[in-house]
């Protein structure tokens, strides 16, 4: 088959591979109908994590089932799935508690731009339509299996209630279906923070009251500004650096709820300012498994429409333009056909 492989920063390529086989009994080889880029791939990319040997990427996926393990029986060969960047049993202690992407025999999926994956764990980590949907409906599942999932892991970390005030750092895919995921939650009013034209209108049209261009300190001002001076009650941080974490824990008012699910950078905590603050925090890689059967039913009846975030689409072979366009920010997340 062929696959991405990462070599060095900025040097993706598309090469063969060897085929992906049953190696566990918990095992599944799927085929991939859709995968993409994610903003957290840009990180390797721009070398702002070590590359080490070259190795394949990819963590999000949808496909049909093609082989599976004796062990697994939650689905079978023909059938359309979508599963979460992290691995799981579902029924150790830690996913019992709905915390699967925690799972006591986790693995996180590395290897999906490709056109065959290998799924550990399958029984507990991958989900079947009840038929095989319609292709329209292909990237918003492909959403499901992380940006949708992590954004709406943000929002329920940062405990969006209805009535309420959100904030959402970052204007990514992640940060966009936070919005989406704020909404569905009943926020009342939802601020994105952007300074791209597009994304704002597709921050818009998924739910957001209000736009704050403004970074940093004049950013928390402009929040308190909006908030009669004291802060939002939730606060989707959805980037993972430093700035990004400064910028949700002083927009947010005593009492209030950061959700922090971009993979942190260079993040270091006043444990003085953050215990005077009364700001509770709360993040990590999002459970995306115990969101997957509501936000399937969601995308499938078109209330939610989180493959609005794909905004270029390329074949799987051209899987190292993806990467560029996403890191000089022509595109917010490209999708990649097989």
């Amino acid at each position: 088959m062929r696959g991405a492989v990462i070599h060095a920063p900025g040097d993706v390529r598309f090469e063969t591979l060897d085929d992906p086989k049953i190696l566990e009994p918990t095992d599944a080889i799927i085929r991939t109908a859709l995968t993409c880029v994610c903003g957290s791939d840009l990180w390797p990319w721009r070398g702002l994590e070590p590359t080490g040997e070259a190795h394949p990427m990819g963590h999000e996926y949808v496909g049909f089932v093609e082989e599976v393990g004796s062990e697994v029986t939650s689905v079978r060969p023909g059938q359309f799935v979508v599963g979460s960047f992290a691995t799981s049993d579902n029924t150790c202690a830690n996913c019992r508690n709905g915390f699967q992407s925690n799972c006591l025999h986790r693995e996180f999926m590395s290897s999906c731009q490709a056109e065959y994956v290998r799924i550990p764990h399958a029984q507990g980590t991958l989900v079947a339509t009840a038929t095989v949907p319609d292709e329209g409906y292909w990237p918003g599942l492909l959403a499901v299996s992380d940006v949708m999932g992590t954004g709406w892991w943000a929002a329920d970390a940062a405990e969006v209630k209805p009535g309420s005030t959100a904030v959402v750092v970052g204007d990514g895919a992640v940060g966009l279906c936070g919005v989406i995921a704020a909404k569905e939650r009943g926020a009342e009013r939802i601020i994105a923070m952007s300074r791209h034209a597009s994304r704002q209108k597709l921050a818009r049209e998924f739910g957001a009251t209000d736009i704050v261009t403004e970074r940093g300190e004049e950013g928390v001002a402009r929040i308190k500004d909006l908030t009669g001076g004291i802060g939002a009650d939730s606060i989707l941080e959805c980037v993972g650096t430093a700035q990004a974490m400064r910028q949700a824990l002083h927009s947010a008012r005593p009492g209030g709820n950061v959700g922090f699910v971009g993979v942190p950078h260079e993040v270091a905590l006043d444990g003085q300012e953050l215990f005077f603050s009364h700001v509770g925090l709360r993040g990590g890689p999002a459970p995306v498994r115990r969101y997957l059967p509501e936000l399937i039913d969601g995308v499938l009846s078109g209330r939610i429409e989180p493959g609005k975030v794909f905004d270029l689409t390329l074949p799987l072979e051209q899987v190292a333009e993806g990467y560029r366009a996403m890191d000089e920010r022509r595109a917010v997340k490209a999708l990649l056909r097989p």
